[in-house]
C-alpha cells in the first residue's frame, strides 16, 4: 500500500469496518475503529433524533479527538494506519442531524479540536446503492438501526459528496462497489488492494467496480 494513513468512508453499512480489519491484516497495519458502541445516546438518537441530537453528536466529537490524540504516536514496527472512519465525518453527520443553531455552536467546537489533527494520506469511500444498504443493514442486526429510512441515506450520501467537492485538500477515492461482496469474493477484495498501489491526486477520483 502507498498510503502510510487510510481511512475507509462510507454511508451505514457500507462495510467500512470490516474492509478495514482486513486491509490492516494483509498490511500488517495499525487498526482505528471507531467506537460508536461506547456512545451513551446514540440508541437514544435513534428512538428520539431531535431530542438526542446534540448530545450524541458532541459525543462522538470528544470520544473520536480522544482516540486519534492517543493514537498517533509513531510505531516503527508498524508504521501503516487504516481507519474506518475520517475524523471530517463528525461535521457531515452533525450538519445533517443538527438544528442550524446546534450546528454551528457544535462546529466551532470540532474546529478547536481538529485544528491539528493529523488527515489520511487518501480517503477510500464505499459508495452502494441505498437499497442495498438497507440490505446490509438488516443482516448485521443492529436492533437501534432497523429504522433508519431510505430518506436518510440519500441525504447522507449526498452530504458526503457536498463536502468531497470542496475537500480539494484531500486525497479522495470514491469506489462504487454496486452489491460487490468483498468478503466472499476474493477477487474483489485484491482489485481493490491493487488500487491501492496507486497515486492519486488531490480531490475526488472515482472507479466503478462492475461485479456482482
Amino acid at each position: 500500500m502507498r498510503y502510510n494513513y487510510l481511512a475507509i468512508e462510507g454511508s451505514i453499512g457500507s462495510g467500512k469496518t470490516t474492509l478495514a480489519k482486513m486491509l490492516a491484516k494483509d498490511f500488517n497495519a495499525r487498526l482505528l475503529l471507531e467506537r460508536f458502541a461506547e456512545n451513551p445516546f446514540l440508541e437514544r438518537f435513534y428512538q428520539d433524533a431531535k431530542q438526542y441530537a446534540f448530545s450524541t453528536e458532541m459525543s462522538f466529537l470528544a470520544d473520536r479527538y480522544q482516540q486519534l490524540e492517543q493514537f498517533f504516536k509513531p510505531d516503527i514496527f508498524q508504521p501503516k494506519i487504516i481507519s474506518d472512519y475520517a475524523y471530517f465525518k463528525s461535521l457531515i453527520f452533525a450538519q445533517q442531524n443538527l438544528d442550524p443553531r446546534e450546528f454551528a455552536l457544535y462546529r466551532q467546537f470540532y474546529e478547536i479540536s481538529f485544528k491539528q489533527m493529523p488527515s489520511p494520506d487518501l480517503i477510500l469511500h464505499l459508495n452502494r446503492p441505498t437499497a442495498h444498504l438497507l440490505k446490509l443493514i438488516k443482516h448485521r442486526g443492529r436492533t437501534y438501526e432497523q429504522e433508519i429510512q431510505e430518506t436518510y441515506l440519500n441525504e447522507l450520501k449526498q452530504n458526503y459528496l457536498q463536502f468531497y467537492k470542496v475537500s480539494s485538500q484531500h486525497k479522495i477515492l470514491i469506489l462504487d462497489l454496486g452489491e460487490m461482496d468483498f468478503v466472499k469474493d476474493k477477487e474483489a477484495l485484491h482489485l481493490i488492494v491493487k488500487l491501492l498501489e496507486n497515486e492519486y491526486p488531490e480531490g475526488v477520483s472515482y472507479v466503478e467496480m462492475n461485479k456482482s
